[in-house]
């Protein structure tokens, strides 16, 4: 029996008991250690993203390995890990062509002939596993290809905001911007996904950062982390501000928020021959895209689902450079709750006035 965090209606989580099936051949049974409140779970628990319930969210976690299948290779009990919702097949077109985040994953989830992985604690009913993960849940059972093995030096709190914040963020310059060293960078919203593109865009060597946020205390974190300018996101000007900043424009723009202004802003902000990555889960109806002077100037514009990952070389990496000092984990989290407190940081979140609350799970 586990407790989780239960999303029966739109709008809110209520608290209660279920129970995880036993791993099968290439599964492994988690004791969640803690997880991150992420944007992505607001959207589903607004009803901003449709999604089958009773279900649980939650996928930016890092635990203990308890148990795993007879066929696991890459895991074992007593590993530290953190989880990924790019979990991964691994013979698709995408797996082995190097884009794993774009592969649908459909080998990592229980078909419909195998009893599910969660079900309600008296056994009733099944609860909707979602993203592969339900992270928010004393322990999770998942795929083995959807959690990586880290170094046990790493505090496991920190470790589950790389799981999705850190991986999307810094993946953003890393993998899908390839930022080159004295480019000039913008991130448009200063939450966990922009603070991490931030703090990975001055470890890359980029010439300018400007962060561009309303809130006067995300700026500041953003300076904290590497922003070597900042600009009011509600300021009429901002675009002439970024422009004047830059020179004439930025190298990259890179959209962390998920709204239409934010990315219609990345867009203009892009000097000749600029990328715009949009990072954000925007509402369904939203469209972005670049005018026949822009596509006339080089201007590109892509998506970059998760950072563009391939988490089981990238996670260990971002470990390594938060251990070694580079990574700032510790500013980019705000609060540590319980998971009866969830309710309570997503409520935060709508505020907008922090960067990233933690579940902690004794």
């Amino acid at each position: 029996m586990a407790k989780a965090a239960i999303l029966e209606q739109v709008g809110s989580l209520t608290i209660g008991e279920v129970e995880l099936a036993e791993p099968l051949a290439h599964e492994v049974l988690i004791d969640t250690k803690a997880c991150g409140l992420c944007h992505s779970d607001l959207h589903f628990i607004d009803g901003a993203y449709p999604h089958p319930m009773p279900c649980i969210p939650g996928h930016e976690a890092a635990g203990v390995v308890r148990a795993v299948g007879s066929e696991v290779k890459t895991v074992k009990p007593g590993d530290h890990v953190v989880t990924c919702l790019s979990a991964f097949c691994g013979h698709c077109e995408f797996c082995v062509t190097g884009r794993m985040a774009l592969c649908m994953g459909g080998d990592t989830r229980r078909d419909q002939t195998q009893p599910p992985r969660i079900a309600r604690s008296d056994g009733s009913a099944p609860v909707q596993q979602m993203l592969n993960l339900s992270a928010f849940c004393e322990q999770m059972l998942v795929h083995e290809h959807a959690c990586v093995s880290i170094d046990k030096a790493m505090p496991l709190d920190r470790a589950a905001v790389i799981g999705c914040a850190v991986t999307t963020g810094a993946g953003a310059i890393f993998n899908a911007c390839r930022l080159v060293p004295g480019e000039t960078v913008a991130v448009v919203g200063c939450g966990g996904v922009g603070l991490a593109a931030i703090n990975a865009a001055k470890i890359a060597g980029a010439g300018q950062v400007i962060a561009i946020d309303p809130v006067p205390e995300k700026r500041e974190l953003a300076q904290a982390l590497g922003a070597t300018h900042t600009v009011d996101a509600m300021a009429e000007d901002a675009v002439k501000q970024v422009v004047a900043i830059s020179n004439g424009g930025v190298d990259h723009a890179i959209e962390a928020v998920g709204r239409q202004a934010s990315a219609d802003l990345a867009v203009k902000i892009l000097r000749r021959g600029g990328t715009a990555t949009i990072l954000g889960m925007m509402p369904l109806d939203c469209k972005v895209g670049l005018g026949a002077m822009d596509l006339l100037s080089g201007k590109k514009l892509q998506g970059a689902i998760m950072g563009m990952n391939c988490f089981p070389v990238d996670l260990p990496r971002l470990v390594d450079f938060y251990l070694r000092g580079l990574l700032d984990l510790d500013t980019i989290i705000a609060e540590r709750i319980r998971l009866e407190d969830v309710n309570r940081g997503f409520d935060t979140m709508r505020a907008g006035h922090s960067a990233r609350s933690v579940i902690v799970f004794e």
